[in-house]
């Protein structure tokens, strides 16, 4: 959990990361974000004659009865969308081996997918989640409405320190009236099978799934003889990390959960991207605007 001084500390960084966010979504990430994600539906604009090509299911049938020519209906694009970034705050994302932890990666990502909404003109929304939902401000636009929703995924203490991801699912299942953008940002280091949730949620709305790591998560160095407590049990372990098959069982615990993890996002057509602790938050969100960019071009 981040202190008062540590979240204060990050503040001032959101708000340099604002000024690079703003430029890095004028310079590249404005086009790829407008690009990747599709308006939430198709808005009556008017009627024209029938054209050789168009589909059937258009032909408006009482003006073409009027008319005695066939009318069909035209219809634009709705490009405003509802983003909701919805972020574990649970006990295992205060964890981080290098210099951020995993909630403060999350929080960089949320700033910077919600200036690329911000520019485009779409409502972001915010739900903060842990064992249980803790928090939904729901999409409006402005920047101040932004830097309170990132300070919101820096301050939330929830007050157990499980996760339930299918919990944070039904909610806004439930509070989602119209289909919307839902960016699902966690660790994914639930207890409970995620199939189920995932597959409702996806099914709704338009989901992708920003996957937060740490180094030490995937692959456990040799540093001898530790003590190793669960962030979000408690349960604490006295572990020989200089033992070579222990961590090969570790890493392959890992592979397992991580493959699983995959297997539920492919099944649901989720697009997704890992962001590390130590790695570039930017340059892997970039990766994932592109590849969405492709897949709508094809």
């Amino acid at each position: 959990m981040l202190t008062d001084e540590q979240v204060d500390e990050m503040m001032q960084r959101v708000r340099k990361l604002e000024l690079k966010a703003r430029r890095l979504v004028r310079e590249s990430f404005s086009g790829e974000y407008l690009s990747s994600f599709r308006g939430q539906g198709l808005d009556f604009d008017d009627f024209r004659e029938y054209q050789h090509g168009d589909e059937v299911r258009f032909i408006d049938w009482n003006v073409t009865a009027r008319m005695n020519q066939t009318f069909v209906r035209k219809f634009h694009e709705e490009r405003e969308l509802n983003v909701v970034i919805a972020v574990d705050v649970s006990g295992s994302v205060d964890y981080g081996s290098v210099r951020w932890s995993k909630r403060e990666t999350a929080a960089e990502a949320a700033a910077v997918l919600g200036f690329s909404a911000l520019n485009n003109g779409d409502k972001t929304g915010l739900l903060v989640f842990a064992d249980q939902p803790l928090l939904y401000v729901p999409p409006a636009k402005g920047g101040r409405h932004l830097l309170r929703m990132i300070r919101e995924i820096l301050v939330a203490r929830p007050t157990a320190s499980g996760t339930s991801i299918e919990a944070a699912c039904d909610l806004l299942l439930r509070t989602l009236r119209r289909r919307s953008l839902v960016c699902l940002i966690s660790d994914f280091q639930s207890p409970q099978p995620l199939d189920r949730a995932l597959g409702k949620l996806s099914f709704k709305h338009d989901t992708i799934a920003l996957r937060v790591t740490d180094p030490l998560e995937n692959e456990l160095p040799a540093a001898g003889t530790v003590a190793m407590i669960d962030p979000e049990s408690g349960l604490e372990a006295i572990v020989d990390t200089g033992s070579a098959a222990l961590r090969a069982d570790y890493q392959q615990l890992a592979n397992q959960q991580r493959e699983e993890t995959d297997g539920w996002f492919r099944k649901h057509g989720i697009d997704h991207a890992d962001l590390g602790t130590s790695g570039d938050t930017l340059a892997e969100l970039h990766r994932l605007l592109r590849r969405r960019a492709r897949k709508r071009t094809r």
